[in-house]
């Protein structure tokens, strides 16, 4: 496995033949550590290219705090809603917002989820329902964090309290919470020595369970912690619970001698083994989110002040506390990273996807594939669970689409997932399918993987112009209005979806 990750820094055919094959958990984390820090880096980048990974770069952002009052949560969640950043929900904040209120906390969540289009993501959450936190937890000014490394216990010398008492009088619930989110988060650190951080490994099982039940996305946080053995069996218990996105820790709880190195690995680790092909962090200081960012990384938790994952990432030790907006720091530190690309991912782009995901419908997208590959990734199943999926009024079905196109030879300009998605509807009318796209790399990819799915001959012609000569009908398979105007200009009879 060495030589073969060794070889896919610089080689796009080892990154797809690792891509197609099963994977040995050790195997991997083995070779990724052998690498230098350049080639991590080089290697996550690689797997977040697609489509053997994820190319979104995106906030999450964390809007509750148990000390708010309703009005400032709900005005957090629609200013969140504004930019396009989903809502991390933090259980315990809603319960205790509604306690205070004189409500249940899933009426908050309620609440919440009336007034705002995108995708909900659910944490906090155990095998009663909501957690429920004595207030030195759910007011904590984050020492640990604050201090820096190298964790191996809360500085206060707590364990992970829990008042049950009040859990148990609102489990009635437990399921009404998961309807509403679009995905749910379980924490495996347990089983990573981490016993007096999290919750006990049964009831991530259990939560896990209930978000499959109801076709949610699921998301498990694993931290970085020795870099190796606790690496592994991060990995390996987010597998075995069916986790789609893996969610890395790093701060105070890297306990590694390099610490920016150790995050950059494992996150490329990640972009290897991570079913939904999503890679988070919900904690990590700014040199590791850095690392992070240029290994593939394409999630970050963060928070409106008060909230705790406002302090969590972009921070380093000395200057992260309870309080701060970490949300404009973090679109900051990507900026920088990432000049000029338009990043993160604003409310027009998750419509854009929304849109691909309610055109392809439910059945199609992530976890299923065509070939060897999954259409999307878990934020593909994610938004069939958001209000902002639900509102979409389509200006074609998939049926549409198929029906209106004439000819036995059909061109797709734009050769991304609902290209492929339009192609295997297509496949049994036609003879011929033309892909045409601008970068080669991306029609490369799609021929191949295509030609190997269908019955239909697959062309690739990189000339927009050209493929439509050579087609009897062409169609814009792609929902970004840009993209969508720039091959109208070349192919104006071109039928759009959007």
């Amino acid at each position: 496995m060495y030589d073969l990750i060794k070889k896919a820094v610089y080689d796009d055919e080892a990154a797809i033949e690792i891509s197609k094959m099963d994977k040995d958990i050790t195997s991997v984390v083995d070779a990724i550590s052998e690498l230098s820090l350049e080639e991590t880096m080089k290697l996550g980048m690689q797997f977040k290219r697609f489509p053997l990974g994820c190319d979104l770069t995106e906030v999450v952002a964390g809007t509750c705090a148990s000390d708010l009052e309703l009005m400032e949560l709900l005005g957090n969640c629609r200013l969140a809603d504004m930019i396009g950043a989903p809502i991390h929900i933090c259980a315990y904040a809603f319960a205790d917002i509604g306690e205070k209120f004189g409500m249940k906390g899933v009426d908050v969540m309620r609440k919440v989820h009336e007034n705002v289009d995108v995708p909900l993501d659910l944490d906090h959450f155990g095998e009663n329902g909501a957690m429920r936190l004595p207030k030195n937890i759910s007011g904590c000014g984050g020492e640990c964090y604050n201090n820096g490394p190298a964790f191996t216990e809360c500085p206060r010398g707590r364990i992970h309290e829990r008042l049950i008492d009040k859990e148990l009088s609102e489990k009635e619930d437990k399921e009404e919470w998961i309807k509403m989110s679009s995905s749910v988060a379980v924490n495996v650190t347990s089983e990573q020595t981490g016993d007096g951080h999290a919750a006990p490994l049964r009831e991530a099982e259990d939560i896990a369970k209930l978000a499959k039940k109801y076709g949610r996305g699921l998301e498990s946080i694993m931290f970085v912690g020795d870099g190796y053995d606790e690496v592994i069996t991060g990995f390996e218990k987010s597998i075995e619970i069916g986790a789609d996105v893996i969610v890395i820790e790093g701060g105070p709880f890297n306990r590694c001698e390099n610490t920016t190195e150790s995050f950059a690995k494992t996150v490329a680790a990640a972009r290897i083994l991570s079913p939904g092909k999503v890679v988070a962090t919900n904690g990590a200081y700014e040199h590791e989110v850095r690392a992070g960012l240029r290994s593939g990384l394409n999630m970050i938790i963060t928070g409106f002040p008060k909230n705790h994952h406002g302090y969590m990432c972009g921070y380093e030790p000395g200057t992260a506390r309870r309080g701060k907006f970490g949300l404009p720091r973090i679109i900051q530190i990507i900026n920088e990273e990432f000049p000029n690309r338009g990043l993160p991912v604003q409310k027009h782009d998750l419509l854009s996807l929304a849109t691909a995901v309610k055109i392809a419908g439910p059945d199609y997208v992530y976890p299923r594939k065509i070939g060897n590959y999954h259409v999307g990734d878990a934020h593909w199943a994610t938004l069939v669970n958001s209000r902002m999926y639900d509102n979409i009024e389509l200006k074609h079905t998939l049926s549409d689409i198929v029906d209106l196109a004439n000819g036995n030879t059909i061109a797709l300009h734009g050769g991304r997932f609902i290209s492929w998605v339009i192609a295997n509807e297509l496949d049994n009318h036609v003879d011929e399918i033309i892909i045409s796209d601008v970068d080669n790399w991306v029609l490369k990819n799609t021929v191949d993987n295509l030609q190997d799915a269908l019955n239909a001959t697959i062309i690739a012609e990189p000339d927009d112009k050209i493929a439509a000569k050579s087609a009897d009908f062409s169609i814009a398979s792609s929902t970004m209005i840009p993209v969508k105007e720039n091959i109208l200009k070349k192919v104006p009879n071109a039928l759009t979806i959007v």
